[in-house]
């Protein structure tokens, strides 16, 4: 009944998210989320065909996003913080970047999977030396495996967090190398406790494909002496702060006169 590439979503979750079909296998349908951060597998009895003609809300989080930029372009310039943007998801990692360039933001993009992340991830910070690094992906928490503080009831949660404390050894100040981790109901205590400025998932939820890339923006986009607004911030994203947390810092954004 279904193919790949078809758009689909599940009745046993009320249809809440649009997946596209990945893979068929041994009666079995994999999923993956068109704009949450998620993999699934489900029967095709629970599946319905996706027939809307838009279901990508880019557009709706980047509007939040263009309400809070006004530079003065007359008589000032500004150089926005560098950001390394490293995804386990490709087509998630294309997104993100066409984000960045709409607001002229030098963004580097890599995509690595989960558990290759912390092995080379100090190759690539001292090659790019960013400002901003946002470690990303998927993940999941299963119930089944332990309870919420058990790292090994999730996929990547320990990769994220290896990847973290790399990034850390590589540089300590939490000002010098903001650190953006995390994917889908990833565990947020402990990115933050092993040196994350900003984690996913206190609340264990799913987050948007963008979500990452709208925090580091902001914080690209921010004047170097000010600090981030935190609450502001963390309400551009698709579900707010029950999906990301983080530190307030400051911004890395130069501001400098005059305009030529």
């Amino acid at each position: 009944m279904f193919k790949i590439n078809d758009l689909v979503t599940r009745n046993s979750y009320n249809n809440d998210v649009v997946f596209k079909i990945i893979e068929v296998k041994d009666k079995a349908y994999y999923l993956k989320g068109m704009n949450i951060r998620l993999y699934a597998d489900s029967d095709e009895s629970d599946l319905v065909l996706y027939k809307k003609e838009k279901i990508v809300d880019d557009e709706l989080l980047i509007e939040r996003v263009d309400d809070e930029i006004n530079m003065d372009r007359n008589d000032f310039f500004y150089l926005p913080g560098k950001i390394l943007h490293i995804d386990g998801d490709k087509e998630y990692l294309e997104r993100c970047l066409s984000l960045y360039k709409k607001y002229n933001v030098l963004a580097y993009g890599i995509h690595e999977k989960e558990e290759m992340v912390p092995i080379n991830i100090k190759k690539y910070l001292e090659e790019i030396n960013p400002d901003i690094v946002i470690i990303t992906g998927h993940d999941a928490y299963y119930q089944k495996k332990g309870d919420l503080e058990d790292l090994k009831a999730y996929k990547n949660t320990q990769n994220f967090v290896k990847a973290v404390v790399e990034a850390r050894k590589y540089e300590k100040a939490h000002d010098k190398l903001i650190i953006i981790a995390g994917a889908c109901a990833s565990c947020y205590e402990a990115l933050i406790k092993n040196g994350a400025n900003f984690a996913s998932s206190p609340k264990r939820i799913n987050i948007h494909a963008l979500d990452p890339a709208i925090v580091a923006l902001k914080i690209s986009l921010t004047d170097k002496t000010k600090d981030i607004d935190l609450i502001n911030i963390l309400d551009k994203t698709k579900y707010g702060k029950d999906s990301i947390g983080g530190l307030i810092t400051k911004g890395t954004m130069y501001v400098g006169y005059t305009r030529v």
